[in-house]
């Protein structure tokens, strides 16, 4: 807009048919003032966004209910298809969990990260069993905010960073108002979800319902999901808001088994267990308030739980293990039956603050956190010889009956600087303070082995800065330290024959990133990254001799990794009319993942794995896509490469015969998705997956779901129609 003035002539006032004097000498003339008016960034948080600092750091926003996406399904290479190094692999069948990760780390039910659902903590067990469970549906989801791992120390003290899946909200308009999502697609895909919300006097409410079943792209792989939410918000003035939330999401999936390369060339549908089952069944609920003391003062305080059970029963062998029937009993072998049950409770209180020192306004934002969290694992239960999801005892004795109980408090500050208008600073530091206490009994153990303390206690510093070099340009960089506790699995020996270090040491390290950002004439958005991470005290065996000179297997730290990499992220639109739009886009990400020091036990050997790659950190991960709108049509075509990685530390290039190691191949898919608004209310969309029928895998586990190759989804077509009344 071009400059203007304006005259104080609010002084005179005009009543409908009545006329008012001016007392013109009061009038008084405004400096000139100069207004521009810029479209919003939707990827951009600012330099504070609901009590968190972003200013320095890397983040990303994806708004999912404009994506063109597999949505159903949680097709992550889709929903992350723009965020720079995203690693997504398959596990628990298509749509039931989202496992991610970035810069190297692991993506196992993306338990690097904080992960939270509108501000709420989802992780299981923080220090127990850190991998979030709780999966709600992606059509819940407005956004997903993520922060990388500079950034960690406001939220916990992740290597990743935190991922913040924000739900819809209540249209604030109506009294009541309707949306409904259905989708049905291959291998018997059926989905709906259906969500209410309003607002009544100072009352908002809004929840859903979703429930979604599928036979799944290979054989025995059927699911059958569902998932509810209830959210409550009075505001009892503008300064004060409680809100009160309970969700919860839950499937069962039918695990088809590991197969082999060769059964995976021969046919990567196939299936190797009919009677394996996986059944996680989370509740969150939380209550929480903010408060605004004044303008310049700000208080949330937020008080969760994570509650529910992580189950399973199955045949536990490799892929070359046949699931047959005894001929001697007539029946199938017992199966092992797994429960975890989760009691993770925490209390987090946030303070922003905003002063003045000079002519600038500095952020301050403190809190505190506490957690009490009793992770209860049985394990190695006798259970039945039957086909079906059953998790009854046939021996009420459990292999192993364990209790991992954590109480710790985090302290939390962080503040932005300004030196000037352009230029500031973040110092940041965190201090954890904890213990976690393991007691019960595994049954290959004696008594006294079992009892282990770990405490958790040390302070984490960082800093963040960033200079803007226009309005449209800035840099930012920033060094933070970062921890990973010793988790529940880390310290059960897996057999008699094993001993587990009593002072084993938490992971730590620290992340480094440089970055520049921007947008040219709302044209060309870019992010460009280096980073790097240090993780030390990784847990590894070795091999030592006991007083008598026999060998026993030790599992304690012993190695440290370093990885880095460049992350680019661009965003063009060459086309831009009233009617139609053109945008092309890649999110391409380049790793240098490789061990500083460590070695590994083979064939009754310590060997070691200093300059070995990473496992499973591909080389290059490169998401491309076209997409093209015009008027109510909007279209995407997108291209995805995965490179090569490792399955072990040892980087072993030939497949085992079991399929448990050897070369993860590099992969490229193709995806189309499309989406028609029909009138005002209605949706229409088309996704066509990896319509070129690649057949790939993402990584061999090393655990569950099994050893072995895991096949993911061939070419399937999902047809979607949403509405809102």
């Amino acid at each position: 807009m071009k400059p203007f003035f304006l005259p104080l002539l609010l002084i005179a006032t005009f009543t409908f048919g009545q006329k008012t004097s001016v007392d013109y000498s009061k009038v008084k003339e405004l400096d000139e003032v100069e207004v521009k008016a810029f479209r919003k960034d939707g990827n951009n948080l600012g330099d504070v966004h609901n009590s968190y600092i972003f200013s320095g750091k890397k983040y990303e926003v994806i708004a999912v209910s404009n994506l063109n996406a597999n949505i159903s399904e949680k097709t992550g290479r889709q929903i992350f298809a723009k965020l720079a190094g995203a690693f997504v692999y398959d596990m628990d069948g298509s749509g039931n969990q989202m496992n991610i990760s970035t810069r190297g780390l692991d993506p196992h039910r993306s338990w690097e990260y904080n992960v939270r659902q509108s501000g709420i903590m989802t992780n299981s067990d923080i220090y127990g069993y850190p991998a979030s469970h709780y999966s709600p549906p992606m059509e819940s989801i407005q956004k997903i905010e993520l922060v990388r791992g500079t950034a960690s120390l406001q939220y916990g003290a992740q290597f990743g960073g935190m991922i913040n899946y924000i739900t819809k909200q209540a249209d604030s308009t109506q009294k009541i108002s309707f949306e409904s999502i259905s989708s049905m697609g291959s291998y018997g895909l059926f989905s709906t979800y259906n969500a209410i919300g309003g607002k009544i006097g100072k009352l908002k409410y809004y929840g859903y319902f979703q429930k979604r079943i599928s036979d799944g792209y290979r054989k025995n792989a059927n699911s059958d999901a569902e998932a509810q939410f209830l959210t409550l918000e009075y505001e009892f003035s503008y300064k004060l808001k409680a809100k009160a939330e309970i969700g919860r999401s839950t499937y069962v999936f039918q695990i088809p088994g590991p197969l082999t390369d060769e059964m995976f060339n021969q046919n990567p549908r196939q299936s190797t267990r009919s009677r394996n089952y996986f059944s996680p069944d989370i509740i969150v609920p939380s209550l929480s308030f903010d408060w605004k003391i004044n303008e310049n003062t700000q208080l949330n305080w937020i008080n969760s739980a994570v509650l529910g059970t992580r189950s399973s029963v199955q045949i536990v062998a490799l892929a070359t293990v046949p699931d047959v029937i005894d001929p001697a009993t007539d029946q199938y072998k017992n199966r092992q039956v797994d429960i975890d049950n989760f009691y993770s409770y925490s209390s987090e209180l946030r303070l922003t603050k905003y002063y003045s020192i000079g002519n600038f306004k500095n952020t301050l934002v403190g809190g505190l956190r506490y957690i009490n969290n009793d992770l209860h694992r049985q394990q190695l239960g006798k259970g039945t010889t039957g086909t079906d999801y059953d998790l009854t005892l046939v021996d009420p004795v459990w292999g192993r009956d364990l209790h991992y109980k954590t109480q710790n408090v985090a302290v939390f500050v962080e503040n932005i600087f300004y030196v000037s208008p352009r230029f500031n600073i973040s110092p940041a530091f965190r201090i954890e303070s904890g213990v976690t206490k393991m007691s019960g009994y595994i049954r290959y153990l004696a008594s006294e082995k079992v009892p282990n303390e770990i405490k958790h206690s040390f302070p984490l510093f960082g800093v963040n800065t960033q200079y803007k070099l226009n309005n449209h340009l800035k840099i930012y960089g920033g060094w933070s330290q970062a921890y990973r506790p010793v988790i529940f699995s880390d310290i059960i020996p897996p057999t008699a024959l094993d001993v587990t270090d009593q002072n084993l040491k938490d992971a730590s390290g620290h992340n480094i990133e440089i970055g520049i950002r921007g947008n040219h004439h709302q044209k060309i958005n870019f992010d460009i990254t280096y980073f790097q991470i240090q993780y030390n005290n990784r847990i590894g065996s070795l091999i030592l001799p006991d007083a008598n000179g026999n060998n026993f297997v030790y599992k304690t730290n012993v190695g440290s990794s370093l990885t880095k990499g460049l992350e680019v992220s661009i965003e063009a639109k060459p086309l831009q009319t009233k009617n139609s739009e053109i945008s092309v886009f890649t999110a391409t990400s380049y790793f240098d993942a490789f061990y500083e020091k460590g070695s590994v036990v083979l064939n009754g050997e310590n060997k070691s794995i200093i300059g070995n790659r990473l496992e499973t950190v591909p080389k290059w991960i490169s998401r491309n896509g076209l997409t093209f709108a015009h008027k109510t049509l909007s279209a995407t075509l997108q291209y995805s490469y995965v490179a090569d990685s490792y399955s072990d530390a040892l980087n072993t290039e030939k497949p085992s015969v079991d399929g448990a190691k050897g070369l993860v191949p590099a992969y490229s898919i193709f995806d189309f998705n499309a989406s028609l608004k029909i009138a005002q209310n209605y949706t229409l969309k088309l996704g066509v997956n990896n319509f070129t029928n690649t057949q790939y895998f993402t990584k061999r586990p090393t655990g569950y779901p099994g050893v072995g190759v895991w096949s993911s989804d061939g070419r399937s077509i999902v047809v979607t129609l949403q509405f809102k009344i």
